[in-house]
């Protein structure tokens, strides 16, 4: 599908989607909660969906390019103190949004320290402004500057690493990364099992900040998925439990993806069903492929916006792998937990 520009596919989608009822949070952080018939669960409502950004591009900014930015294959969300806003693409661009109306505000480019591209699938954005970047190259997490320079590298257990290094899958490792709160421990989740492990079995680790700064290897944990699913990210609650979101696919059918919340008991995870996403409302949204509820896609990113109480705003958006079937969508749930 060609790319249109992005000022205008704003234009057009935001106000479609909000002439239909589609688009009602004003931003994360002023959301309003939409009636009970928009429930996706007794714990989950959606409050929103946007397609603005589907098939836009940035305009370019490198100085040896003029070439425009495809904005898409989003990875991972992640929300600074002062409430702005970051998308990652996992073709390593870092995009800052406005967030109010998700509109790309910059595009950063990302590499490893050869200049080669990362396969970006995780991001935090650190109390310094700096960037927590996971990739599921060979895995890795680095840290890198407000302009994209690589600062350090965390430290990954041999075991974790990609085949035939390590029992890692390749394409299905550090998929989702969180800071929890406090900010002095950094978790990645992977995606798929380790060689050997049981089909439902993923493992979560852990990074502790020490008194430098830096980060030192924590505790390892296990987490069970249900059957036939993946974890695409995982986002600390302000409580310090874990917001997980548990993604499949099926051809002909579509996708899976189910919300959890998880806490930690001893080394294991264990986990409580918040929301099936197929539950939800669709609200008018259409699909490209068939779904089990037109509202789903490939939601991979995933970050919280605000808290009123118990019940918090979750952003989540999916990566469109730059395909024609698919759609980059982002959603906005009021999760009780």
């Amino acid at each position: 599908m060609r790319p249109r520009t992005l000022r205008t596919a704003l234009a057009t989608l935001t106000a479609g989607l909000a002439a239909a009822g589609c688009l009602t949070a004003a931003g994360p952080a002023t959301a309003r909660e939409r009636p009970p018939g928009n429930e996706c669960s007794p714990s989950v409502s959606l409050t929103g969906f946007s397609d603005a950004l589907d098939k836009t591009t940035y305009p370019g900014t490198h100085a040896d390019s003029h070439a425009d930015t495809f904005v898409g294959n989003l990875s991972a969300l992640s929300q600074d103190r002062h409430g702005s806003l970051a998308a990652l693409s996992d073709r390593s661009v870092l995009f800052r949004l406005d967030a109010r109306t998700l509109e790309p505000r910059g595009a950063l480019p990302l590499a490893d320290e050869q200049g080669a591209a990362l396969d970006s699938e995780g991001l935090v954005v650190d109390r310094d402004g700096t960037y927590l970047v996971s990739s599921e190259t060979e895995p890795s997490v680095r840290r890198h500057s407000r302009t994209g320079e690589i600062l350090d590298r965390l430290p990954v257990p041999d075991a974790l690493r990609t085949a035939p290094a390590g029992g890692a899958r390749a394409n299905g490792s550090f998929e989702g990364l969180t800071l929890l709160p406090g900010g002095r421990t950094l978790l990645a989740s992977m995606e798929y099992p380790l060689a050997g492990d049981p089909a439902d079995l993923v493992r979560f680790q852990t990074w502790q900040r020490t008194g430098r700064g830096d980060f030192r290897l924590g505790a390892p944990y296990t987490y069970r998925t249900d059957t036939g699913l993946g974890v695409s990210e995982t986002t600390a609650t302000p409580d310090g439990r874990l917001l997980v979101l548990e993604r499949g696919f099926t051809a002909g059918v579509g996708n899976t993806i189910r919300l959890h919340l998880a806490e930690r008991r001893g080394t294991t995870l264990g986990k409580t069903l918040l929301a099936d996403l197929a539950h939800c409302p669709s609200l008018g949204a259409t699909a490209r492929q068939p779904q089990p509820n037109p509202l789903l896609d490939n939601f991979e990113g995933m970050t919280v916006t605000g808290r009123t109480g118990s019940r918090l705003d979750v952003l989540i958006v999916s990566d469109d792998n730059q395909s024609a079937v698919q759609t980059t969508r982002f959603l906005r749930l009021r999760v009780r937990v």
